[in-house]
């Protein structure tokens, strides 16, 4: 997962060369969103008698208890707020700011997670927790910390990944009550399904003006690769606690994203020196 999470900022900036950012994104949270829908579909059609692993398998996908008028305007919230607002301010910062700025914003997640958690009597964070968060972050800067700078002209990107790591935040503790009546997988997938349709119509121009027959194989395939892999980190990080499921992806993320950006960069001088 950490893995998945990491690499895809390197993609998201890589397909930025060649579309745009945002109908990059709409496609892509298209294609979770089908997967998800069609893999819950099949869940549901999956003949099991209980007991069985067929069964255990089905469960993760579907919840016992219905859904109620009251549940299904939760998702849209959490669809709106997790999938649209966050998406939106996620891509659009990361297009006008820095890898290393953006990774750093990130990485204050688990810290607003784990306040907002424990003020609203969620979870308990103790000493080990709190220094733990301090030493992470104080690694998070060692790691990216050189090309960490805030303001000039990448202020509204800035601006745009605390907005996202806001919204995140919401999204991940404003789920849990759902997600532990319903199953956690269905709960997201249902949620980034809503989402998504709000999100195509928004930044339906910038899609449609894409000409998809012009881009190259190798951006459709990182566009694929994304999509389909943010649909099993989604799985990964749902059957966690809010606070954990953050604190379980900063520091790889930041390594990853960072050092793969930079390598890649770094090929890029030197194809140019050898030109």
């Amino acid at each position: 997962m950490t893995i998945i999470w990491g690499t895809n900022f390197s993609i998201i900036k890589s397909a930025a060369r060649e579309l745009d950012p945002q109908a990059f994104n709409a496609v892509r949270m298209a294609v979770a969103s089908a997967a998800f829908l069609l893999v819950m579909g099949a869940a549901r059609l999956w003949p099991a008698s209980r007991g069985t692993p067929q069964a255990d398998a089905s469960a993760i996908f579907r919840s016992a208890a219905p859904l109620t008028g009251y549940d299904w305007l939760r998702l849209a919230g959490l669809g709106v707020v997790g999938h649209v607002l966050y998406q939106f301010l996620f891509i659009g910062g990361l297009s006008r700011t820095s890898v290393a700025n953006s990774s750093l914003m990130l990485a204050t997640t688990p810290v607003v997670i784990a306040v907002v958690s424990a003020v609203l009597g969620y979870e308990k964070i103790g000493r080990m927790h709190w220094l733990g968060a301090a030493i992470s972050t104080a690694g998070l800067y060692l790691v990216v910390g050189r090309g960490f700078a805030l303001g000039g002209e990448r202020m509204t990107g800035d601006l745009m990944m605390l907005g996202a790591v806001c919204c995140w935040a919401l999204y991940t503790l404003a789920a849990r009550p759902l997600m532990s009546r319903h199953s956690p997988v269905a709960v997201t997938g249902l949620s980034m399904a809503l989402g998504t349709v709000v999100y195509v119509t928004v930044v339906w121009p910038k899609v449609h003006a894409v000409d998809w027959l012009e881009v190259s194989g190798r951006t459709l395939g990182l566009l694929v690769y994304s999509a389909l892999s943010s649909r099993c980190a989604c799985r990964t990080r749902s059957g966690m606690s809010p606070s954990a499921r953050s604190a379980a992806l900063a520091p790889p993320l930041i390594r990853i994203s960072s050092r793969s950006w930079r390598w890649r960069r770094r090929c890029c001088s030197w194809g140019s020196r050898r030109s």
